[in-house]
Formats: structure tokens, sequence, C-alpha cells
């Protein structure tokens, strides 16, 4: 069920006070299969969530609850309503044979925006994603990125109190990139609960809350900190792959091989793991976050954590890409599935 919301003329300010968005033991089946199995998820009003999870994990799920484009088969959805809801589906949400004008135009009449309004938010973001000399171009001859950057505007030109956006930077070129974050950014200091589901730890590592979802159910949830404070064991770094039963609990990263030490008593609860690591963006800089916290405040203002280099077998400090890695690891090794690995690959 969905918990009552405030009424259709309700705007940010009626909202001002709602202390989150999201799901409280929510269910949701397809015939036979669960596809979501009792997921509680809180999005908070001023802050960016990710949820991340392999194919099949129940992210477009959950999202499409959110949206308020799913119903639960049990459990709770606290949502806004409608109106006050922006959604951008795994696709780009634009309509092809439109310009970027009349794409922005169209959006803000269903919302019910003012005029001038819609005017002055689609010309600033317009502006600052790149698309100003696009703006009389169809969304069908943009490229990837600009339909990317053109359906985010799309979904926060309202300035909703809760935005839901499905991978919205996947597949998408380095500076596309860094202007959806800015969009991003923007909307969560513009009050908005932002939640994204994302298959880059990069980004995942960078929002407040982390969500893991494997197979509809909850693996592990909090911020990135708490989620690497929960790893097991101790992390090593070696130039050359590891031989014995360490050969199992070794991968390569950054041009060398991280081997997993687990402790010597295994942890009393599992720890968040992600099954599907295969589009990890590994190598890119934290300097477009760093631009855009200097441009838009993003609490909580924390310096990233990052896992320094250590000398040939030396001991690591773990980042959330090590943690959900050594938590495959975990979860692999208990129940006893872990793969041998053939020579030069790497997890």
């Amino acid at each position: 069920m969905t918990a009552p919301s405030p009424g259709p003329g309700s705007g940010p300010a009626a909202t001002a006070t709602q202390d989150w968005w999201g799901t409280e033991e929510a269910s949701v089946r397809y015939g036979d299969k669960l596809a979501l199995d009792r997921v509680t998820f809180r999005a908070l009003p001023g802050q960016v969530s990710a949820v991340v999870g392999g194919d099949g994990a129940g992210r477009t799920t959950l999202l499409r609850c959110l949206a308020g484009a799913h119903a639960v088969s049990s459990g709770r959805v606290r949502l806004p309503v409608p109106l006050r809801i922006g959604y951008l589906s795994a696709g780009s949400g634009t309509y092809p044979d439109l310009s970027v004008d009349e794409n922005l135009a169209f959006r803000a009449s269903a919302y019910q925006m003012p005029a001038a309004a819609a005017r002055g938010r689609s010309r600033e973001f317009v502006e600052r994603a790149g698309l100003a000399g696009a703006r009389a171009r169809l969304a069908g001859q943009l490229s990837g990125g600009m339909r990317q950057k053109l359906g985010v505007i799309a979904a926060m030109l309202h300035q909703p109190d809760l935005l839901v956006l499905d991978e919205p930077t996947t597949g998408v070129d380095p500076v596309s990139r860094a202007d959806l974050w800015w969009l991003i950014a923007r909307a969560a200091a513009d009050g908005a609960a932002v939640v994204l589901a994302t298959s880059y730890l990069d980004e995942a590592e960078r929002a407040v809350e982390v969500l893991a979802l494997d197979a509809g159910r909850v693996l592990g949830t909090g911020t990135p900190q708490e989620i690497i404070a929960a790893m097991p064991g101790t992390l090593r770094v070696s130039d050359a792959r590891p031989g014995g039963e360490a050969r199992r609990r070794a991968w390569r990263r950054g041009g060398r091989w991280r081997i997993w030490d687990p402790p010597a008593t295994p942890p009393s609860r599992p720890t968040a793991h992600i099954t599907d690591l295969r589009h990890q963006n590994r190598d890119e800089t934290d300097v477009i976050m760093a631009q855009i916290r200097e441009e838009i405040p993003w609490p909580p203002d924390e310096p990233r954590q990052v896992a320094p280099v250590g000398p040939a077998g030396g001991v690591v400090v773990p980042d959330l890409q090590d943690a959900v890695t050594v938590a495959i690891l975990a979860r692999e090794l208990a129940v006893g599935q872990l793969p041998g690995q053939p020579e030069g690959g790497s997890r």
C-alpha cells in the first residue's frame, strides 16, 4: 500500500518537513518470482542515495515502486503526490520527435509549472549541461550523453520532492557524466530526496546512503564508510598473483593483485555485497565530484576515504569497491561456490 501524501496543491514548502520517502518491508511478485523481498529503504530530502546490485537484483523494480509506477504486493510505500515525483527510467525518457525545448515545455506543462518558472529553470539547466546550442535539435538526433542530460533535466525541472533516476550515467562519456552529476547534486541542493540506481561503485561511494540488493533481498545498507568498516579480515596488495588457497581470494585492480585474508573467526552477521561488478569504472578520478562539491554544498561534507596503494605484500585500507568484492568472496567461500580462476584472469 501507499501511504497518504500531501494534497495535489502541495509544493516544495508543503513537504519540507517530510523526514523520508521510501519503502517498509515492501515485497513485489511477478507471478511465482519474488522480485523484492521485504525491502526497507528510506531516502532523505537533500541527500543522494544509491541503489546497487547485479542483473536481476531488483533495482529497477524498487525504483518503479518509488516512482509510483508499480504497486507492491505487500508492505508499505511512502511517496509524495505524483506531481511531486520526478522519474527517469532506464531510457532517456525523452520524445525523439520533439526538440530539446519542446521536450522541456511539454514536461513543464504536464507538471503544471508556471510558464515563467519553467523557462527560467530550463534555460539555466540547458546552459549548464552544455545543451544551449542544441535547443532546436530533435531529441532523437542528440548523442547518448546529451539525451541523458535532457532526460535528467526533464525529471528535475519541476523541483520534485523525490527524484528517482534509473542508471542515468551508464554508458555516458566523462564530460557528460560530469554534467549529469552537477544536475544530480543541484537537485539534492534544491531539497529533493534523490535515489539513483548505478552500476558504478565510484558513484555509489559518493552517495550519502548505499543500498545493496541481490535477488530482491537487502544485502546491506548504510553509508559507504559503514559498509567499508563492516568488511571482515584484512586486505593486502601484491605485484604477482598468489598461489595456493590465497589464489582464490585474489583479484586484479590497477595492474596489481589485491588479496583478501579472512578473519580467524567468521563475522557474526553477513556484510553488504554486490553480485555483479562488471560495469565498474575503476580508473575515474575524484576531480568531477570535487568540483561539484565546491559549486553546490552536499551534506555530509566529509572527505572521501581512499585506499592507499602500499608496497608489494603490504596491507592497504579498503574502499567501497574492495569491500563489496570481499563480500562476494566471503559469501561464495561460505557456500562453497567460488570457482577457480584461469591463469591471468581477474575477478
